[in-house]
């Protein structure tokens, strides 16, 4: 019993697409081979061994040709589906970051210090921060894709604030550990100048001093994951 090449999956794709499931459909292996960004003999290749290993009936009329799937081609497909689902849909136990620490612009420990920040801190996160943030530019685009991703996950939320004067936007803490050393939390804020490339950093402990790295040092970060379910 035949299974369902990888090569094939594509085509059934397109002819589900085109509504073959229960009909048959009227096909040229030229427009095909352009949906599947394949040439015109591959195409006409993967009709022939799809309909030799049953996953498709075809129907001849004159010069016209006719393209149904099987159900054998329902339920190969079926499955593919089934396990790509379970498989997009898992969370990661932990999220990895890897950047070089970079200096800041003291705004950091300006606003993570008062007092409508501190208060939920202490009682969310169970301590007040070490003055400042410690600020992380990210080394690869598969980073800055991850704390984009970040968002979908759950987080310590501290609520934004207004002093009277002007309002304070939230910060989103996720709990990390800082070179597999130091307790942390990585922060992502409504308002921030950064852009996605920086990542930012608190803790109840200086982090350079207790990990003992300076600016310009490479530094890993990894956030675990909680399930959303």
């Amino acid at each position: 019993m035949s299974e369902l090449k990888v090569q094939h999956i594509l085509t059934l794709a397109e002819l589900f697409t085109k509504g073959a499931r229960y009909n048959f459909i009227p096909i040229t292996t030229s427009s095909l081979g352009k949906s599947i960004r394949k040439s015109q003999q591959a195409a006409s290749k993967h009709l022939l061994e799809l309909e030799a290993n049953g996953y498709i009936e075809r129907l001849r009329t004159g010069q016209k040709v006719s393209v149904r799937i099987t159900t054998k081609g329902h339920s190969e497909m079926t499955k593919i589906f089934s396990i790509l689902k379970s498989s997009l849909e898992v969370s990661p136990s932990s999220i990895e970051f890897r950047g070089v620490i970079m200096s800041g612009m003291g705004e950091g420990a300006y606003y993570m210090a008062m007092k409508g920040y501190t208060k939920q801190f202490k009682a969310k996160l169970g301590y007040v921060p070490f003055p400042g943030t410690l600020n992380v530019k990210l080394k690869d685009k598969e980073f800055v894709e991850a704390k984009r991703s970040l968002e979908g996950y759950p987080a310590v939320m501290v609520n934004g604030f207004s002093d009277g004067k002007r309002t304070y936007g939230w910060v989103k803490c996720y709990p990390c550990k800082v070179n597999n050393l130091v307790d942390a939390s990585l922060i992502l804020l409504e308002r921030t100048h950064h852009d996605d490339s920086i990542i930012e950093l608190i803790s109840k402990d200086n982090i350079k001093k207790a990990t003992k790295l300076s600016t310009g040092s490479q530094i890993y970060i990894r956030v675990p994951i909680k399930s959303t379910n």
